[in-house]
């Protein structure tokens, strides 16, 4: 099949913007619309989803549901439920298409609420105290599912009643780990899963749980989401993944799919217990005979390749459907007459939708050049989300062999009047002779020559990939006049597992020569790019990067912005939440095991050979890289006397997502790079 491109994203941005233009700025970017959620009804006729707009003032964002008419051309959006102070969020269809389900806070507690698709007053459906993370209505219709914090064993969830001591002190205890994770302080409740029954008079009562004492997260924590459960066709089970505390919780990665029924009458099945690495998304096609999900080899490893599985509900006879394609799967979705299976997979700096099929595991890519962010079949397309270096996300239709028809655009009123920057591929000779991928990003109507800002992404298995980012937006720092290269160096996603494995216990070692080797590549191919005028800045792996480079590279960069990366590897290894990740990356042992597989690139070695002036940034919710390694990097370079600057902010995890906190980091990394570079 033809590969659709999805270049019309930058034209179609680029197409409102008039003459005379300015440049994007962190201002514009943390005030866009952010579309998400899509839901579309089973006849194809209205499209529903969650819409966040910044509220300034208030320093966060809040959300409202929008529809769109599928079946009217020229349609416009238009808000569904949007009140004042009010989120909405989570919409769901009902299986006539006439209703739309939600999550909404109003009044103070959330609840599930119901509203007609076509407009009128909202009603709300539970009643239930005590809050609750998400849900899923049942495709019968009669029932709902909950997923909540309790305490672990809870019945129902009515929250526990627990007596406080006057007389106790304010000091948390614990017996095991985890103690933290990634910006909570653990509190002894776990995400379980509950159900109620859902009439004509909502969804009344507490519900009964559905884990029988199971002790584990569904959905997982920090970041699972209801992409992690699953009803069955016929509304009477539930399918989970949770992976079950054990003594050191924090060393598995063995998370496994349950099925329980739905009434709660007997205690959960573990579908995938064979396997001792990851099993997650649980995905039943619409004819309800096959699950999907993704499964995980290697214990201990969270970016080992996530394979297609399918298993025969009827019979448990299970296949390994793309075990043959050298590509990870990031999410799945049945067409409506399960005959087919949409993923997303990396591939070579884009996220695209790839159609498999079920009986051969053959895999066709339906998407180019991009980022798809969310995918829901419909039955004669795809309905996608999908965002670029150079356009945030936007509702499009795929259908065939036909470029991506536009369904919305959202920002276009706050995008008109910017000039947006080219980006361009490139491609060179990187560590152990292998291809090596990387971009330029190039302001618009640039000088001769730009300075350059090195950039250098985080995971480390991840990517520098085709998507555009509310937090390190590489067209932010084009429009402040630098032109920014990334490289995807050995440990990248998108380029089959050897080369994302190539990364793990060589931290510093094949990474560093891919980012020698490219930031030579690009200045030599692009010379609108100063080679002799560069900073380099990076996060968690990169922010790693950048203390590795001040005590190896250290003559090549004007100056240097590290955000919460790894400056002791031997403290990182007592101090991290999720262990498996650091015992895994530098050979699978604790560091009073094997110290030197710790100490082989560990950045505090290096110190004596600091010289790069550099700006520290760290968050003191961070318990994945924790603030104090971004505190002892800037020690070290203030006992050096190296020019120094620390940033701290004490309500952001490892990442900053707070509106206000973003315009100030933005600030801070371009002031730092300002002064440093000769920008003019």
């Amino acid at each position: 099949m033809k590969i659709l491109l999805a270049t019309s994203l930058a034209a179609l941005a680029l197409a409102a913007t008039p003459a005379s233009a300015r440049p994007l700025t962190i201002a514009d970017v943390t005030m866009l619309s952010r579309v998400s959620s899509p839901a579309v009804s089973k006849d194809g006729h209205w499209l529903v989803w969650q819409q966040r707009e910044t509220d300034l003032a208030a320093d966060k964002g809040r959300y409202d549901l929008w529809r769109l008419d599928l079946t009217r051309k020229g349609a416009k959006p238009e808000p569904l439920a949007a009140e004042a102070d009010v989120n909405e969020t989570s919409p769901q269809f009902s299986n006539d298409g006439t209703t739309v389900y939600f999550q909404s806070d109003k009044g103070g507690d959330d609840a599930v609420w119901a509203i007609p698709v076509t407009g009128g007053g909202a009603r709300k459906l539970t009643g239930f105290q005590g809050g609750f993370g998400g849900f899923k209505v049942a495709p019968t219709g009669d029932r709902l599912l909950i997923w909540a914090d309790r305490k672990p064993g809870a019945p129902s969830l009515a929250p526990a009643v627990t007596k406080k001591d006057p007389q106790a002190g304010q000091a948390r205890t614990y017996d095991q780990l985890f103690v933290r994770h990634w910006d909570t302080w653990a509190d002894g409740t776990r995400s379980q899963l509950f159900v109620l029954p859902l009439g004509r008079d909502g969804a009344p009562g507490d519900g009964v749980a559905i884990e029988h004492g199971l002790i584990g997260d569904t959905p997982s924590r920090p970041n699972g989401g209801g992409e992690e459960v699953a009803w069955s066709a016929d509304g009477r089970t539930v399918y989970f993944a949770l992976r079950e505390a054990g003594r050191i919780e924090a060393l598995s990665t063995n998370l496994d799919i349950f099925a329980a029924p739905a009434d709660g009458s007997a205690a959960p099945v573990n579908l995938t217990a064979a396997n001792q690495a990851t099993d997650t998304l649980p995905t039943v096609s619409p004819d309800g005979r096959t699950l999907a999900y993704v499964a995980m080899k290697r214990p201990g490893f969270e970016a080992d390749r996530q394979v297609l599985m399918l298993r025969d509900l009827a019979s448990g006879r299970v296949r390994a459907l793309t075990e043959g394609w050298d590509r990870s799967i990031g999410s799945i979705a049945w067409s409506p007459d399960s005959r087919r299976i949409y993923v997303t997979a990396e591939d070579v700096q884009d996220n695209p939708l790839w159609s498999v099929d079920p009986a051969s595991g053959a895999v066709t890519r339906l998407t180019g050049a991009g980022n798809i962010a969310a995918a829901v079949p419909m039955p004669r397309g795809v309905l996608v989300a999908t965002d670029s270096l150079v356009a945030p996300d936007d509702f499009y239709m795929v259908e065939g062999k036909r470029a991506p028809r536009r369904l919305t655009a959202v920002n276009a009123t706050r995008l008109a009047g910017i000039d947006l920057p080219s980006v361009t591929r490139f491609s060179f000779k990187g560590a152990k002779g292998d291809t090596v991928w990387g971009y330029a990003v190039r302001p618009h109507g640039s000088p001769a020559k730009v300075p350059i800002a090195f950039m250098v992404h985080g995971g480390p298995q991840g990517s520098s990939n085709d998507s555009w980012s509310y937090r390190w937006n590489p067209a932010v720092f084009a429009g402040a006049g630098y032109g920014l290269v990334a490289i995807d160096f050995h440990g990248s996603t998108g380029y089959g597992q050897a080369f994302t494995d190539a990364i793990s216990n060589d931290w510093g070692g094949a990474p560093l020569e891919d980012l020698k080797a490219g930031l030579k590549a690009a200045t030599d191919r692009f010379g609108w790019l100063d080679a002799d005028d560069a900073c380099a800045l990076g996060a968690s792996y990169g922010g790693y990067m950048m203390n590795w480079i001040e005590g190896n590279w250290p003559d090549r960069f004007k100056c240097i912005v590290q955000h919460d990366g790894v400056f002791d590897a031997r403290a990182m290894a007592y101090e991290t939440d999720e262990l498996w990740f650091d015992e895994w990356e530098h050979g699978g042992k604790a560091y009073y095991q094997d110290p030197q597989a710790f100490e082989r690139y560990n950045p505090v070695n290096y110190v004596a050979q600091w010289k790069t002036p550099m700006l520290v940034i760290t968050g003191e919710k961070d318990f994945r890289i924790p603030y104090t390694q971004g505190l002892a990097a800037f020690t070290a370079l203030q006992r050096r006397g190296i020019p120094s600057r620390l940033v701290v902010n004490p309500n952001e995890n490892h990442w900053v997502l707070k509106p206000l906190n973003s315009r100030q980091w933005y600030g801070e990394v371009l002031g730092w790079m300002d002064r440093w570079t000769a920008k003019k």
